[in-house]
């Protein structure tokens, strides 16, 4: 799998150790959670948006509401060319997950394990089967098994979506493991790693729901009471 390409925004200035250029440590990354944050400018200004994602070899996806703020000025300027490749406004997409608190001999040294991604680049907006595709992927990246199950966007809710696809060629991975740095500090105090670890719970049934949790439900999360 070829290595993630370097650029100025992607290349690792500080705490080199920590960088990561090989593809699949950002896949590992995107694998280990569904939220991301959408960074695009509006007006002028910064906005950064919370929202959900899903990914294939190629793409990034995010989606929401055609009216968005976001979503629209993340594709300003011209939404796509018939080279399928998008013209507008570049984007930022940052997914981060704590592993744990490293407390340090020193304030100095606290810090945290993570492991984290930035992806830049210009999206596209999806139509047709792509943007059908696109949903099943972030749908399944959620919840597999869920696309099938549940029932399907009709033609008045796709209308309602926008998805945007942005091109995972460059991105910058950094990831933070293990003790504390200052094992040479004389303070005579307790250190290392408060790991910290996100698990999903038994599955709390809607109460005019009539069917039992189905088992692609309990493949996913913890166990039912």
């Amino acid at each position: 799998m070829s290595d993630l390409s370097t650029t100025e925004r992607t290349r690792h200035r500080r705490l080199r150790e920590q960088g990561r250029t090989d593809r699949e440590a950002l896949f590992e990354v995107l694998r280990a959670g569904f939220v991301c944050h959408l960074g695009v400018v509006v007006d002028g200004d910064p906005m950064v948006v919370p929202t959900v994602y899903g990914f294939d070899s190629g793409h990034l996806y995010v989606h929401g509401s055609v009216a968005s703020r976001s979503l629209e000025y993340g594709i300003r300027d011209g939404e796509s060319g018939g080279d399928g490749q998008g013209h507008g406004s570049a984007v930022c997409v940052t997914i981060t997950h704590v592993d744990g608190l490293v407390l340090a001999r020193s304030v100095f040294e606290h810090g945290v394990n993570y492991r984290s991604a930035m992806i830049y680049g210009v999206p596209r907006v999806l139509e047709g089967d792509d943007k059908l595709a696109a949903l099943r992927c972030l749908t399944e990246h959620m919840a597999p098994g869920q696309w099938e199950y549940a029932r399907q966007p009709n033609r008045k809710e796709l209308a309602a979506t926008k998805i945007l696809a942005i091109p995972l060629d460059e991105a910058s991975v950094k990831v933070r493991q293990g003790h504390p740095d200052d094992a040479d500090d004389p303070h005579d105090v307790w250190a290392g790693v408060l790991p910290l670890a996100t698990t999903w719970q038994a599955p709390i049934t809607d109460p005019l729901a009539t069917r039992p949790v189905p088992e692609h439900i309990r493949r996913h999360s913890g166990p039912l009471p």
